[in-house]
């Protein structure tokens, strides 16, 4: 299948804009830049019945901020499921503001509150630190579940590219630590260390997210060349210290036909159904990297908006 018609105009709308590709800036300017347009294509922002900032202490003794979405009135006798939310941004850029639409889209549609970690990111925090502060704020939020009105037994994780990754690793952290959520949600991750795939030389670039920018991402991030052979960085073909990826949480994992990151998120379904897991594996043809968060335009984005909170919701018990 061709691009979808409308990615493709939002293709031709980037190229007209002439943007500095984000491998030519500065961390700090690339954020600048991602903040200012991240919301150009967004759905509208749901109205939520309430919405808190909260400190969330992590290991270290810092506190990072997230973000606490209510869709309706908490009641503690009746708690509701949530969502662990961690943003994409090949790690560097991104915040709990960019993907506040998504969040709240969320929390309205798969009746749930939905949690959304500002981890701290690179260059000024290395890896593994994001991983550290995404399970942070997962297990925080399951010790004090109950203080929030939310279901510790039903908790989901989930994000989108590089918050895919630690998505998937939170999950298999999760697992290990007897705090295991009922699904992992993982939109177009990252899974993979070296980016030596056809889809990553196929794609490599005219399609949004180069791979010029993948490397730039990933070379703020890594400490040296030996974290990409750490599964936390590369749950797909990741060796050090690799632990079991069998009896992990149902995986719900969206791909674009489009995004250079297509093979690597098959070939990850591919190795949790191999390790005995349920998984789905929602394939969208004519679509790109970042394609979630452009559904004020592009309608099949919507729908795959769609898909995913029924995934959520059936996860949770919460019905049609």
């Amino acid at each position: 299948m061709t691009l979808n018609a409308k990615i493709a105009l939002v293709l031709e709308m980037v190229a007209r804009a002439r943007r500095a590709p984000y491998h030519t800036l500065a961390p700090h300017e690339a954020r600048a830049s991602y903040e200012k347009s991240a919301s150009v294509l967004e759905i509208p922002s749901a109205p939520m019945h309430s919405v808190e900032d909260l400190d969330v202490p992590v290991r270290d003794g810092a506190t990072i901020r997230a973000r606490l979405y209510y869709p309706v009135e908490p009641h503690w006798a009746e708690p509701l499921p949530a969502l662990v939310y961690l943003h994409g941004g090949g790690f560097t850029v991104g915040s709990v503001d960019t993907h506040d639409a998504l969040c709240r889209m969320f929390a309205r549609d798969a009746h749930c509150a939905v949690l959304s970690v500002d981890y701290r990111l690179a260059p000024e925090h290395l890896f593994p630190t994001a991983v550290h502060d995404s399970f942070d704020a997962y297990s925080w939020l399951h010790a004090h579940a109950a203080e929030y009105a939310i279901d510790p037994a039903r908790l989901a994780v989930g994000g989108d590219s590089a918050g895919g990754t630690l998505a998937a690793v939170c999950t298999v952290l999760a697992r290990d630590a007897g705090r295991a959520p009922v699904l992992q949600l993982l939109i177009y991750p990252g899974t993979s260390g070296y980016q030596d795939t056809d889809s990553h030389a196929r794609l490599a670039d005219g399609h949004l997210l180069t791979a010029e920018t993948i490397q730039w991402f990933f070379n703020h991030y890594v400490r040296d060349a030996n974290d990409r052979d750490d599964w936390r960085f590369a749950p797909l073909d990741g060796t050090r210290e690799a632990p079991s990826f069998a009896r992990l949480a149902p995986a719900w994992i969206a791909v674009a036909q489009y995004d250079p990151l297509v093979d690597e998120g098959e070939a990850y379904a591919q190795k949790l159904r191999d390790a005995g897991n349920a998984v789905t594996l929602a394939h969208y043809p004519g679509m790109i990297h970042e394609f979630f968060k452009m559904g004020g335009f592009v309608e099949d984005a919507r729908r795959a908006h769609a898909e995913a909170a029924q995934a959520l919701r059936e996860a949770f018990g919460t019905g049609d």
